[in-house]
Order: C-alpha cells, then sequence, then structure tokens
C-alpha cells in the first residue's frame, strides 16, 4: 500500500520539483540538462510501454490465441488517437512558451498564463489515468504487471514532469508574474495526476474487462508524448547527441527495473 502511494504521487512530485526551479534559475532551465532529462524520460516511457503496458496487455489476451493483439492493437491506436485529438484543442507546451504573442492570438482574451495552465493540465490527466490503470492491475493481482513495472512507469513519468513543470513556471516568471505565484500555478497543473490515478484505482471492478485495451491505451498516450513533445523539444536545432545518450540511460533504466526487479 505504501508503494502505490509512493508510485501514485511521484509524477506529481516531479511537476512540483520543475515549478520549484523558478526559485533558483534567472531565467530557464540550462538547455543540454533540459535536452539530457527530455530525453532520458523519453527512454524510460517507451521501454515502459512495451514492456509494462502492452505486452502486459497481450499476455492478458492470451484466451484470444493468434487475435491475443488485438486488445493491444485497438488500444494503442485509440490512445495515440486520443492524444492527437488533444494536441488539436490546445496548444503545444514548448510553442506556447516560446511564442507568447501567439498564443495570445489564438486564444483571444483568454491570458496566456490560464491557457498555459489549462494546456498542461489536460496533457496531464492521461498520464495519471496510465499510472491508475498499471497499479490497478498490479493491486488486482490477475495480471503480470509487477511492483517495479508501476514504480518504474511512476518514475518515468515524474522525470518527464519535471523540465515540464520548468517549461510552464519560467515563463511564467518571464511574463511578470511572482516567483510564488510561477511556482502555483505550475504545481497545480500536475496536481489532476494523482486525482486522476486513484480515481481509475477506485472504478477498477468497472474497467478490469477492459483492463488489456485501457493499459494499450496508455502506451499509446506515452509514445505519443515521446514522439510529439519530448524528442522534437529534446532534438531541436539538430542537437541530438545529449538527447541520444539520455535516451539511452532511460531506456536501459527501465530495462533494469522490469526486468531484474520484475
Amino acid at each position: 500500500m505504501q508503494m502505490t502511494f509512493i508510485g501514485l504521487l511521484l509524477p506529481f512530485l516531479g511537476t512540483t520539483f520543475g515549478s520549484a526551479t523558478v526559485f533558483f534559475m534567472k531565467n530557464r532551465m540550462n538547455d543540454n540538462v533540459q535536452r539530457a532529462l527530455l530525453g532520458f524520460a523519453g527512454g524510460v516511457m517507451i521501454a515502459a510501454g512495451v514492456w509494462s503496458l502492452l505486452i502486459p496487455a497481450m499476455s492478458m489476451s492470451e484466451s484470444m490465441g493468434r487475435l491475443a493483439f488485438i486488445p493491444a492493437l485497438v488500444g494503442f491506436i485509440l490512445g495515440v488517437g486520443f492524444l492527437f485529438l488533444l494536441d488539436t484543442i490546445t496548444p503545444h507546451l514548448h510553442a506556447m512558451a516560446e511564442n507568447p504573442e501567439g498564443s495570445k492570438t489564438l486564444q483571444g482574451k483568454i491570458s496566456r498564463t490560464m491557457m498555459l495552465f489549462f494546456a498542461v493540465t489536460l496533457h496531464n490527466i492521461p498520464e495519471g489515468m496510465a499510472v491508475g490503470v498499471v497499479f490497478a492491475s498490479f493491486l488486482n493481482g490477475t495480471s503480470t504487471i509487477t511492483a517495479a513495472d508501476a514504480l518504474a512507469l511512476s518514475i518515468g513519468i515524474a522525470i518527464q514532469n519535471f523540465p515540464e513543470g520548468a517549461i510552464i513556471s519560467m515563463p511564467l516568471r518571464t511574463e511578470g508574474n511572482g516567483k510564488g505565484k510561477s511556482f502555483l500555478y505550475g504545481t497545480l497543473s500536475g496536481a489532476v495526476e494523482p486525482v486522476a490515478a486513484i480515481l481509475t484505482i477506485l472504478l477498477t471492478s468497472v474497467i478490469l474487462p477492459f483492463l488489456p485495451y485501457l493499459l494499450a491505451f496508455a502506451a499509446g498516450a506515452m509514445v505519443y508524448v515521446v514522439v510529439e513533445e519530448l524528442i522534437p523539444e529534446a532534438t531541436r536545432d539538430e542537437k541530438t547527441d545529449i538527447c541520444t545518450i539520455g535516451f539511452a540511460l532511460g531506456f536501459a533504466l527501465m530495462m533494469v527495473l522490469d526486468v531484474a526487479l520484475g
């Protein structure tokens, strides 16, 4: 139970610690550090999507024989599609941070501060659901999901949320908001993750028949975030070396957690 509590809290703490960088940095996070963290988080999340989500989803559908891939396939496509739809109605976080005037034009009278908060909050809901689905599967004890799998996924999302929190709080500070207000908005944007995770766990009895689909849905959502947001941001201006090293280390860490501890 204690591990579950820690696992549900980790992604929120990642956002909180990232937002707290506004108190220590004059302008923004060091570019190389940000690229390394984004690449590292991408490696962890890709590995977690395969080993902790897609493979268990197919294992839970073994009774379907050669068609055991169907729940994983359907869930994965729906997860990618959901995040694609979400991105069409909310601007990309890095685009908003780098082009404040453009975001104001797009959203009319809505302040950029509120749009940053709204956008990242929406992006965090599927991540919270992903953590909730994995821990629900682990707590239920009817799948191959282990405590290490669930914790590794939480760590990966928390690492991703660290630079995300900084990307929110630092531009808000630059815009003229106080450090406390900038930190608060960044922190609150991550508060939806444990809430979404807890609600998902509470609905375990309802979602249990659909668990393979939901695991794959979470994998699709995570892969979309990595390909659409993390990697492009970490490799902008064709500076790929640090991101590649970070990605490899993140992938290796997830492999160790999933295989050696699972």
